[in-house]
């Protein structure tokens, strides 16, 4: 049976509700030095934002290392009533600068992988939901493709979805052909994040084709090609045949980017993006993206 694995357990698919598929509560960044999301009061504070407006449930893509903070998780859902997912893998290596463990450069990441996906992050309890990994700027490095390669075996073995970064939107067939072609990961076990940040409308129906999920993050960026974009190529997608193929998500990563710090934060998901795409490909279709959509992509038949 299919259940998606939040920090207080697992649940039922249609459990999620109003979700918000990919964001951050908490980061640490060697590419955002003095920017980090480390407060626990502002985290629980971006929840209860999130929850009045109407959220019910944050998936969390912090991979290892990146000051995830497992351990404020399970009670910032208490407290907040917004049900958590929790990601392990890694991101790029210049985001760990010197801090990368040397055994994270070589044999034993897809052990850690599926270690925090069933049994737990360190002694916390807290069990990851996905794995998040990361691409390169139109193509795949050497640790790209190690991370990748590693996330396929932790998927093979435990069945997790594995969430991608694509740097700058790109990138997303050289994912492909790696995770779904090379290494047999299926394609509806794939999600594709910052596809707005490169709005090609080819490159988009052509991701879709391999039934991945489509992961439209990060609105009201300014130095990046997204409200604008997304009604147009949500759209297209839809009018291909590709509506029931993707997500929205909210991507906070830095201090002054939440509601409560004077950014757009999660609650502008809710308040702004949702009534704007609605108005672009329908009501109906927007509910289900943002409340049936994530219990799908993310609920796994655990092994």
């Amino acid at each position: 049976m299919s259940r998606v694995r939040t920090v207080l357990g697992d649940i039922e698919p249609e459990e999620l509700g109003v979700c918000d598929a990919h964001d951050h509560l908490f980061l640490r960044s060697a590419q955002l030095p003095g920017r980090e999301l480390d407060d626990v009061d502002a985290a629980r504070a971006e929840l209860a934002a999130f929850r009045a407006a109407g959220g019910a449930a944050v998936v969390q893509w912090t991979p290892y290392g990146m000051g995830r903070r497992a351990a404020e998780l399970p009670g910032l859902a208490r407290s907040t009533g917004v049900r958590l997912v929790c990601a392990t893998g890694l991101h790029q290596a210049a985001h760990y600068g010197e801090e990368l463990p040397a055994r994270l450069r070589g044999a034993g990441l897809a052990d850690l992988f599926v270690t925090e996906l069933t049994e737990g992050i360190g002694t916390t309890g807290v069990r990851a939901g996905l794995i998040k990994v990361a691409g390169g700027f139109h193509g795949l490095d050497a640790h790209a493709r190690r991370t990748m390669t590693a996330a396929a075996e932790a998927h093979h073995a435990t069945g997790a979805v594995i969430a991608v970064h694509l740097e700058l939107g790109t990138g997303a067939l050289d994912v492909l052909d790696l995770l779904c072609g090379e290494l047999g990961v299926p394609g509806e076990r794939v999600v594709l994040g910052h596809l707005n940040r490169f709005p090609d409308p080819v490159v988009q129906r052509q991701a879709a084709e391999s039934g991945c999920w489509l992961a439209f993050d990060g609105p009201s960026r300014a130095h990046h090609a997204t409200d604008w974009h997304m009604p147009d190529a949500l759209r297209a997608l839809v009018e291909a045949g590709f509506g029931e193929r993707l997500l929205l998500g909210g991507d906070t990563v830095a201090a002054g980017a939440r509601s409560v710090d004077g950014g757009p934060g999660m609650p502008y998901l809710l308040r702004r993006v949702r009534p704007r795409l609605a108005r672009a490909v329908g009501a109906e279709l927007v509910d289900r993206i943002l409340g049936e959509h994530p219990g799908r992509a993310f609920a796994v038949d655990w092994k």
